[in-house]
């Protein structure tokens, strides 16, 4: 492995690791809390993701309740939820939340799937940059007379190669959501 990869390895662990964090959030057939990852809650004056002001529990196939450990910010809570638009329905039951993961319909998935390419596509983008990153960085130490034309080659031949593995692992992922969000 050439040294121009290695030192972006870390851009392209940063990229999946990412996707896989955005297509978390999309749901699946299941209560799942991890669709409640990104919801933000307004309390004391800051934003805080959810899991920080309150508990999550799954305590059924279709809901998820969440319990505020100050009950002062439930109001908080049902209004980040709402506004995070997830497609849930939210009731408030005074000392907790439930959400209930309505059953999906085909369009839905079909939708969830859409969004699930367009993430894909996005970290696509993002390794598409990594490798011109590195590319520029290639063509640089080969105008410097750092490497020859030959190494050249060979070191653009690694990193098309890495990209097709980065692309792969990423389409594999895709697949695999797809099977959980399609699957009745």
């Amino acid at each position: 492995m050439n040294t121009y990869i290695e030192n972006q390895k870390e851009d392209f662990n940063k990229t999946i690791e990412h996707f896989k964090k955005e297509i978390s959030s999309l749901r699946t057939g299941r209560a799942n809390p991890g669709i409640l990852d990104n919801v933000q809650v307004s309390a004391y004056g800051v934003k805080t993701p959810l899991n920080g002001v309150a508990s999550i529990n799954v305590p059924d196939g279709h809901s998820i309740t969440i319990a505020p450990w100050d009950r002062n910010v439930i109001k908080d809570i049902e209004k980040a939820i709402v506004e995070a638009d997830l497609g849930v329905g939210v009731v408030n039951e005074g000392m907790q939340i439930r959400v209930n993961v309505p059953k999906m319909t085909e369009e839905n998935r079909r939708d969830l799937v859409k969004k699930l390419n367009e993430k894909q596509e996005a970290a696509r983008i993002a390794i598409r940059q990594i490798r011109e990153d590195i590319k520029s960085e290639i063509e640089d130490a080969e105008k410097n007379k750092e490497i020859g034309e030959d190494e050249k080659f060979k070191y653009l031949k690694e990193l098309d190669d890495e990209v097709a593995r980065q692309n792969d692992g990423l389409k594999a992922i895709r697949e695999k959501k797809e099977e959980e969000i399609m699957t009745i």
